[in-house]
């Protein structure tokens, strides 16, 4: 039987009512988006509740997470509920469209988000999982249509995606008149292709964009010093 909790340092995550558990694209994202003068944050499908927390352990912003799912937004309240930053992070049970047209009014300096990304592939029996993993909950076009409506003057957007969406979203940005400020190709081992898209959208203008690789093993659980640099301050054996 999996373990139904897995430890960080400074916070519990427990898993077992949630269709998606921790795994490392969430761990990815709560360690790499930009959180600099971040007054208000989005995490948009929250699920357990990971990013949201990572990011309040970061910095002292005030954290909105909402998800669809009735077990992960109790998960996520429960999550929070038990780590140091639950004063700072309001866990809301809403789809994104929801929220978006009638929960707030609120604009946000950072949305985050870990989304559905099978397309094509075989449905899951378990209906939760399937509408964690597959866009026909949200799609990738959706989900940028209605970020930026909540974004702030000066807000991005930041995604861990797979590496075969980096032609979908750079269509959907210039759409949506966004510039790619931030791009991290993520490399499971040395010599292997991309797998994983970090990626930060930003409402200003820019033609700066910082992109870089990340390899995050040298060999099986031999991990690079660049993935144990950006996570060492989550992970307890860091």
């Amino acid at each position: 039987m999996a373990n139904p909790y897995f430890q960080f340092k400074k916070f519990t995550i427990r898993h077992d009512k949630c269709a998606m558990k921790v795994g490392t694209d969430a761990v990815l994202l709560g360690a790499w988006a930009d959180i600099t003068a971040c007054k208000n944050i989005l995490d948009i499908g929250t699920g357990t509740g990971i990013i949201a927390l990572m990011l309040a352990q970061r910095c002292f912003a005030n954290i909105d997470a909402i998800d669809i799912d009735t077990d992960a937004y109790s998960q996520a309240k429960e999550n929070v509920a038990a780590s140091p930053f639950a004063e700072r992070i309001n866990v809301i049970h809403a789809s994104c469209s929801e929220y978006t047209g009638s929960f707030t009014r609120e604009k946000y300096d950072l949305i985050v988000s870990n989304p559905p990304y099978f397309i094509n592939s075989l449905k899951c029996p378990d209906n939760k999982r399937s509408v964690a993993r597959h866009t026909d909950s949200l799609s990738l076009s959706e989900l940028i249509d209605d970020s930026c409506s909540l974004l702030s003057l000066s807000g991005r957007i930041a995604l861990v995606l797979p590496y075969e969406q980096l032609g979908e979203i750079e269509m959907i940005a210039r759409k949506n008149h966004l510039s790619i400020c931030r791009q991290t190709d993520v490399i499971p081992v040395p010599g292997a292709q991309p797998k994983r898209l970090l990626i930060e959208l930003s409402v200003p203008p820019t033609d700066i964009k910082n992109r870089n690789t990340l390899i995050i093993e040298e060999a099986r659980h031999q991990y690079t010093p660049e993935y144990i640099a950006l996570t060492k301050d989550f992970y307890l054996k860091m």
